[in-house]
Order: C-alpha cells, then sequence, then structure tokens
C-alpha cells in the first residue's frame, strides 16, 4: 500500500471490491459485481482463509447463477476467485490485492448469489493419496510431491534442507503428511497473495506495521475468551530417532513470563507435556528446535487474547505485528492471530496476542 491509502485506511473511507473469477489459468469474468461479502482469517486452522460473497443474480445483462454450467465463473468446479480491495485515494481507486481462494460452493436463492470459497490450502486437504507415499529425496522435494502441481512452493531463507530418512510412508492423508514434515522442520506454511505457498521457519514478532490505541479513530478494545485446562500444557517433548533407530528427545519449556501456563509458575509446578514423534527428527539439536517451534506455533491459541474493532484496514493480515495502547497495555507488541474484513462498509474485527 502506498503511504497516502496507509493514511487513508486509518481512518474512514471510500472503499470497494472488485472479484476475478480464473479457471486453469484463464480469466472467465473481470469484474464480478459484489453486492456484500466478508473475509475471515484464522492463523490456528488449518485451512486459515474464508470468504463470502453476495452477487446479484443478473447484473448488466450478465447471469452470475452458477446453474449446472460447469465453465460458469462462479461454478465450483477449480474457479478460483481473486480479491482486490479498493481505497479511494483522492478520486481513483488504490488496489490493494488480498489474494486467491477456491469457490467450494455456489448457488441462487431469490435475487442473491451466495458463494463460498477457502484458501488454496484446500486442494492439498482434499487430495487424498490413492497410493502410499514413500519420500526418498530431501524435506523440500518430499513437501513439493505433497504439494505440486496443485500449488507451487517457494521456501524462505531461513531453513536448511536436509535428506529425509528410508522407510517413511504416509497411507492416506496428504495434509497429515505436509504437517508432520512442518512440525519436524520447525517450518510454517502460509499461501501468499500471488497463491504460492511459501515455506518458511517459524517466527514470532517483528517491527509493528500499525498502532492502535482503544478509543482513537472508534477503536475499541477487550479481553475475550474463555479459561479451561483441557489441552493446556507448559513443555513440549519431540521425539525422534537416529539412523540406527535410537530413540531422541527435545524438550522446550514455556518460560514466557506473560503466559498462563508459564513452567514453574501456579497453573502447575510439575511438566504438562504435549508430545509429537516423527523420524524425520535425526539429532537431539532437531529435536530441540522442533519443540520450540512448536511450542510457539502452539502457544498461538492457548494464549489469551484481545479483540479489537475498528475501521476496516485492508492492509492487515495474519502474522502482523501491531502496537497497542489499551485494555492495560502501552505500547505493547502484538501478532493478529484471526480477522475478519467485510466488504462492505462495516467494522473490521480482530483477534491479537500479546508477545
Amino acid at each position: 500500500m502506498s503511504d497516502r491509502a496507509l493514511e487513508i485506511v486509518q481512518r474512514s473511507h471510500t472503499m470497494t471490491v472488485r472479484a476475478e473469477a480464473w479457471r486453469d489459468g484463464e480469466l472467465l469474468a473481470a469484474d464480478i459485481p459484489v453486492n456484500d461479502g466478508s473475509e475471515d482469517r484464522d492463523r490456528s486452522l488449518a485451512i486459515p482463509e474464508r470468504v463470502s460473497l453476495s452477487v446479484p443474480v443478473r447484473d448488466r445483462g450478465v447471469t452470475w447463477d452458477p446453474g449446472a454450467d460447469p465453465g460458469h465463473p462462479l461454478a465450483a468446479y477449480g474457479q478460483q476467485i481473486r480479491i482486490l480491495y479498493g481505497v479511494d485515494v483522492g478520486g481513483s481507486w488504490e488496489w490493494i490485492d488480498r489474494g486467491w481462494f477456491l469457490i467450494t460452493e455456489s448457488g441462487a436463492d431469490g435475487d442473491t448469489v451466495s458463494v463460498t470459497t477457502q484458501g488454496l490450502l484446500t486442494l492439498i486437504d482434499e487430495a487424498k493419496l490413492v497410493a502410499p507415499f514413500q519420500p526418498s529425496g530431501t524435506i523440500v522435494s518430499t513437501i513439493r510431491g505433497l504439494v505440486e502441481p496443485a500449488l507451487t512452493v517457494e521456501f524462505g531463507g531461513g531453513l536448511a534442507d536436509r535428506a529425509v530418512p528410508v522407510g517413511m510412508q504416509w497411507d492416506d492423508d496428504r495434509m497429515a503428511g505436509l504437517t508432520e514434515v512442518l512440525d519436524a522442520w520447525a517450518a510454517d506454511a502460509q499461501v501468499t497473495t500471488a497463491g504460492t505457498l511459501l515455506v518458511d521457519a517459524v517466527t514470532d514478532g517483528g517491527p509493528a506495521v500499525l498502532s492502535l490505541t482503544d478509543g482513537i479513530g472508534g477503536t475499541v478494545m477487550r479481553w475475550q475468551g474463555t479459561t479451561t485446562r483441557d489441552g493446556a500444557f507448559n513443555v513440549v517433548v519431540a521425539q525422534g530417532e537416529d539412523e540406527w533407530g535410537n530413540q531422541l528427545q527435545g524438550v522446550a519449556y514455556d518460560t514466557d513470563s506473560l503466559s498462563p501456563y508459564q513452567y514453574g509458575g501456579p497453573f502447575n509446578p510439575l511438566p504438562v507435556p504435549h508430545v509429537f514423534q516423527s523420524p524425520l527428527m535425526r539429532t537431539v539439536a532437531q529435536c530441540r528446535q522442533g519443540a520450540q517451534s512448536t511450542l510457539l506455533r502452539l502457544r498461538r491459541t492457548a494464549s489469551r487474547r484481545l479483540g479489537v474493532t475498528m475501521v476496516p484496514h485492508p492492509g492487515l493480515m495474519t502474522g502482523d505485528v501491531v502496537s497497542v495502547t489499551g485494555a492495560g497495555l502501552v505500547d505493547a507488541p502484538c501478532v493478529i492471530e484471526s480477522l475478519s474484513l467485510p466488504y462492505s462498509p462495516g467494522e473490521m474485527s480482530l483477534a491479537i496476542r500479546v508477545l
């Protein structure tokens, strides 16, 4: 986003949404009329993205009811929607790319066509293995074998490739195989706005992209959620094995003073472990790295969250860091764990976690 657009979206502004429909690399519709809709992202989910659109059945002489036509722009036969969020910057539109989404369901009801889409990882989740998958190369080639050609994979510079041990096998669940590889490699995967799958090291933090203050510009903050001990832990244990079959182990303790589950704190003075195993971890160092990254990733859902409602900001994504003043916090760095962005005038909501 330009500096001008960044300034504008932090107060009331004029917006519009442009939706394009594509199938197999072919543009089917360049300007789908969107009456309403919303975009929801939650990085604790296997498929983090979901977009819902309301489209008129007929507009400018075009019928948007997909009916039984598999080639219709809004049909659910491989059609993908690209969403662009427009901000009025002094009489012209600046378009912010929100990414690509797979149509999973569409249909007409009265004068409206309802379209439901999900993130492109849906292609991996639904594509079960029809024969056992036995990797024989490296972690990079294994991820490519599980994901491509449905999604093109890019790898960040924070990871070092290594060999996959002989004898590994996944029978049917392609997504489970991808998740195991990522956990053992201490890696995250997310679909980019360009529609590729970016795999990089698990990180938490970074420079703040926005400052939020309770009560300023209509921003409202409150602590949210319920509390439970179900599934809680203060230690992560990662178990692997070396080339001779000996079991290895790495341990990571929750030492965060802001965590309600801090090891050695009032939650429980004894270890309450979360354990996972994978033969992809071949050394104690790899087990420790896997334990630490898993602790970091699981804390995204277990930590306290602050709910924020604000003027829609189409430049924000899950994983972004914002600086927060309010609800007892002063210039506190927080990471966005989930968001809901309206595609018509309204309020945006965030769920953020204090770092």
